[in-house]
């Protein structure tokens, strides 16, 4: 999940936090078959990308007949992928500006396919238990304060700022070093892997500061409250080893293959106007990481609920 802001095979693996094995040369059966009523799409490995595609693929497959192929790779990665024609479309996109430039305005082999409706955005965060009693915390001055509450066996003697995976494109290593804190970033590994910490820490009621992000359905069972960081300011995050603001507020975007956004009929047509809120999105991902739904369940269920949402989407 691109961090400056940044699957669908109904496994937990795959509710991996913004990261994952990089698939992008297992090209679908699917993908670029002209003519056919086929779509592939890239799974990001978050469990809010992962309810994205969830909810698309059910409604192409049950209301436009559409067989659908799912490929689970890497933020970056999937660019490549999508230029390429190995997948046909992403379906939220924390901003990767480098990539747009390439593939969008230069080589003009993606194309553009509308805001998903949902604003991302990435900060560091401390339990609202500690919060309430440390009220100072969600000022980043104050952090090094509390830097031996926040240490781990992990941190190395400094206190301990949680990440997902090493995959993820974040700050969070220059923002420590530029910022002067007596912090050490440690990877949880992917989503999940942080999710089973910070409810640890939670159930413990123990400090801690993460990296985390909106929309995340796990705000529900651990409520937590946002570190304020050095203002973000636009370009400030340009040079990324000297980034020393905080992460912007980003609307979410789709993007498709410029040959299947031109030649994808129906299929095309459905996924540029497919635009759901926050709060849909956190149903559904409610529904597949906590109440342990397979997407196919949890989308179906969150159709029936919303038909008047999905009957706009199509063509």
């Amino acid at each position: 999940m691109r961090a400056r802001l940044t699957a669908l095979t109904g496994t937990l693996l795959l509710l991996t936090g913004c990261g994952a094995a990089d698939m992008t040369k297992q090209a679908s059966p699917f993908a670029d078959a002209r003519g056919a009523r086929t779509v592939t799409l890239s799974v990001q490995s978050w469990v809010g990308a992962q309810a994205n595609v969830a909810v698309a693929q059910y409604l192409l497959e049950s209301e436009l007949g559409y067989r659908v192929d799912t490929v689970q790779v890497d933020e970056v990665p999937a660019w490549d992928a999508l230029s390429q024609g190995r997948v046909d479309a992403i379906l939220e996109d924390w901003g990767h500006p480098d990539q747009e430039k390439r593939y969008v305005h230069d080589k003009k082999t993606i194309a553009r396919g509308g805001g998903l409706g949902v604003t991302g955005h990435i900060g560091w965060y401390v339990p609202a238990y500690f919060a309430k009693q440390h009220p100072d915390v969600t000022d980043w001055k104050n952090l090094d304060r509390y830097a031996d509450e926040m240490r781990t066996p992990e941190s190395g003697g400094k206190g301990q700022l949680l990440d997902g995976s090493p995959s993820y494109v974040t700050n969070d290593k220059a923002l420590v070093k530029n910022l002067d804190l007596d912090y050490q970033v440690v990877f949880a590994g992917s989503e999940a892997a942080q999710i089973t910490q910070i409810t640890r820490f939670a159930k413990e009621k123990k400090p801690f500061l993460t990296y985390w992000y909106a929309p995340q359905w796990l705000f529900e069972k651990v409520p937590m409250t946002e570190v304020r960081l050095p203002a973000y300011e636009e370009g400030c995050d340009a040079d990324p080893a000297k980034v020393a603001c905080a992460y912007p507020h980003t609307p979410l975007q789709k993007y498709l293959n410029a040959d299947f956004a031109r030649n994808g009929g129906d299929a095309a047509a459905f996924l540029k106007k497919f635009r759901w809120t926050t709060e849909d999105q956190n149903e559904v991902s409610l529904m597949i990481a906590d109440q342990k739904l397979t997407p196919r369940e949890a989308a179906e269920k969150w159709a029936d609920r919303h038909a008047s949402t999905w009957k706009a989407w199509l063509p």
